[in-house]
């Protein structure tokens, strides 16, 4: 009889256990029973050996079916005959770096792969009729660009980068650890796969030099304060030959004197004199097309509210515009003359104890409150 362990309790699953459930089991202890935190320990190198001959089958749909229909006998001659340890011919690294990438450096790679450029940021700023009806700015941006003197090799004009003696050109390097065989970045080259004996002067071997590009930026109609435009390429360079990263845009609306906003609206306060709002007038408004004409009505009340449709903001990305609100403000003269105030008593005799209708549900409260 087999005195090996079943290979689910091993890996602490059921046997319904589903191949990510596996998977993740394998991942937790292996992490746990790894040489590599555990230096010299020899039981948790053997859990470690046990761990990774379960999963090597029951990872495999195959190997799987066999060992749950026949057990530890299935195995026999399938690569673990006379406790070997080459999981049926699948190299060991292949399932080590499938399982934990770069956790510890295992699995096949070549040399580094290039690296993404930075992502920058550009705040703007912006009047507030670009905000509302668009613009195009120019801008200058300081960045990491390819160096004009290498090409971006980093390499002396005139040399080229070698292949590195150490890795042959494969950025990396095998090693043996215990009954593993595990790779790491070459540390010669820094898994580049390549030295530079003659650095470039202007960017000290780095392919990149710092420069200021003017870039055109189109601003749509309806941003506002906050809204980030996004420039795909425009960041700075990768290394290695890496992508660019993105320039990111952040829009600053400076204030306006007249109007505020508020969504796609557009705000205005409008003083008029109390004659104006007692007799009724015809007023011109400003507005962000120019002036227009706005009837006040006879008897019209400060904080009165009036609404121009479609003088607001365009919609982002949208359809329409918004509208323009209108707000009164009755402004009571502070100097007047002395024919002016007698008429303003008269008009207070005339009156009496009248007062504005509109008014009258007050004046009724406080009659209420205070007898």
């Amino acid at each position: 009889m087999s005195t090996k362990r079943d290979y689910y309790e091993i890996l602490g699953v059921n046997q319904n256990a589903s191949e990510a459930e596996i998977k993740k089991a394998y991942r937790k202890l292996a992490i746990q029973f790894h040489p590599d935190k555990n230096p010299g320990d020899k039981q948790a190198e053997a859990q470690f050996k046990e761990l990774s001959e379960a999963y090597a089958v029951l990872s495999d749909p195959q190997k799987r079916a066999t060992y749950d229909q026949f057990g530890h006998a299935g195995m026999e001659g399938g690569g673990f005959s006379g406790g070997g340890f080459d999981f049926g011919g699948t190299p060991f690294e292949d399932l080590f770096g499938d399982i934990f990438g770069d956790v510890f450096g295992g699995g096949r790679r070549s040399r580094s792969r290039g690296q993404r450029g930075d992502d920058l940021r550009f705040n703007l700023g912006i009047k507030f009729e670009e905000a509302a009806f668009g613009a195009e700015k120019k801008v200058q941006v300081p960045r990491m660009e390819q160096c004009e003197s290498c090409g971006g090799t980093g390499a002396e004009e005139g040399t080229s980068p070698v292949t590195c003696p150490t890795c042959n050109g494969m950025g990396q390097v095998r090693f043996q650890q215990g009954f593993f065989s595990l790779t790491r970045p070459c540390p010669d080259c820094q898994g580049q796969g390549q030295i530079i004996e003659n650095p470039c002067r202007p960017c000290r071997g780095t392919g990149r030099t710092q420069m200021t590009r003017t870039l055109s930026i189109k601003i749509p109609a309806g941003v506002e304060s906050g809204t980030r435009l996004k420039l795909a390429g425009e960041g700075e360079l990768g290394l290695r030959g890496g992508p660019p990263g993105d320039l990111y845009v952040v829009i600053d609306v400076e204030p306006h004197p007249i109007f505020e906003r508020e969504g796609v609206d557009v705000l205005c306060e409008v003083p008029i004199a109390f004659v104006q709002a007692a007799l009724g007038a015809e007023i011109e408004v400003p507005t962000l097309d120019g002036k227009v004409d706005l009837k006040i009505p006879a008897g019209t009340q400060s904080n009165k509210v009036f609404k121009l449709s479609g003088k607001g903001i365009p919609a982002l990305q949208g359809y329409g515009r918004g509208d323009q609100l209108v707000v009164i403000r009755v402004e009571v003269p502070t100097k007047m003359t002395a024919r002016q105030k007698e008429l303003l008593e008269e008009f207070a005799q005339e009156c009496g104890d009248e007062v504005n209708p509109e008014n009258q549900g007050f004046f009724d409260k406080v009659k209420e409150l205070f007898g």
